[in-house]
């Protein structure tokens, strides 16, 4: 069946809903038209990197077997080391992550109420987001200890910057013109913060949380690396200076679940709050 036949099909429905069952029948077909193709291309990708390494050993030890991968993953599920690593950094980057964005998105937004106190810190912000993370470890594990504390610190480091900017953009780029309406209407300050900038700086904000998962992940990773005796950063860290590109590749490739699995939950809640904007597509 076309997809005209679909959207005529669902059009016709009583009750005024049809245009918006023809959407939704169209974005599950693409959706699943959409994921065949990407597991068409995963299964391709990986047959054609067995391929090169199974008559090359160097290119077996430099970049690993996906055969080799899949072993080690099945030891770690049967041996259950991969859990415990996956609580602990899962652990690490959800508090980073949710921590770094309540400090970020709270400050950013309260950054809305004065032009003048946001132009005096541009400067410090800037310069914060500048320093790379990985040379903040040695003085974060100096002043918090090398305990969970400094990869929670580690992890909001890594995600409060990026959080403040985009919530802050997301509540200066609301439409003057609508502002300035409220206003005239006898709005106050707080009722145009808490009526018009806070939900429309809602689509920003999300978009920040979808992006600061990955940093947060990067942030507890980096301090495992630093100091650990347990965490996907510490089985990556201790693999990879035994040469064991496979593993590595094994302990990354939980890594890339655990932050999918995370940037999906972001979405579902973006989905429960702000329902309109997915009505619309």
């Amino acid at each position: 069946m076309s997809r005209q036949a679909v959207a005529s099909d669902a059009a016709s429905l009583p009750g005024g809903t049809g245009a918006r069952s023809a959407r939704r029948v169209l974005a599950r077909r693409t959706t699943r038209q959409v994921l065949a193709v990407q597991v068409l291309l995963i299964v391709v990708l990986l047959a054609l990197w067995e391929e090169a390494t199974r008559h090359s050993p160097a290119n077996a030890f430099l970049f690993g077997a996906p055969s080799a991968i899949a072993f080690h993953l099945a030891t770690m599920l049967r041996d259950g080391s991969v859990w415990t690593d996956l609580s602990v950094t899962g652990l690490e980057t959800l508090a980073g992550f949710a921590l770094g964005n309540l400090l970020g998105t709270a400050i950013g937004l309260a950054l809305w109420f004065s032009r003048f106190v946001s132009r005096v810190l541009q400067p410090f912000i800037l310069a914060l987001g500048s320093i790379p993370i990985v040379a903040l470890a040695p003085i974060v594990i100096i002043w918090f200890g090398t305990g969970f504390a400094s990869k929670l610190a580690m992890a909001t480091l890594s995600v409060v910057v990026v959080a403040l900017v985009i919530s802050y953009k997301g509540a200066t780029g609301v439409d003057p013109d609508q502002i300035n309406l409220m206003r005239s209407l006898g709005a106050r300050r707080g009722q145009i913060f808490r009526l018009l900038v806070l939900p429309a700086s809602l689509t920003d904000i999300f978009a920040g949380l979808k992006l600061t998962g990955g940093f947060a992940l990067v942030g507890a990773i980096v301090g495992e690396f630093m100091s650990s005796s347990v965490g996907l950063g510490h089985a990556i860290f201790k693999a990879g200076s035994l040469y064991i590109i496979s593993k590595v590749m094994a302990e990354l490739s939980v890594t890339v679940v655990l932050a999918l699995v995370l940037s999906a939950a972001v979405s579902r809640v973006e989905r429960w709050l702000l329902p309109w904007r997915h009505d619309l597509q």
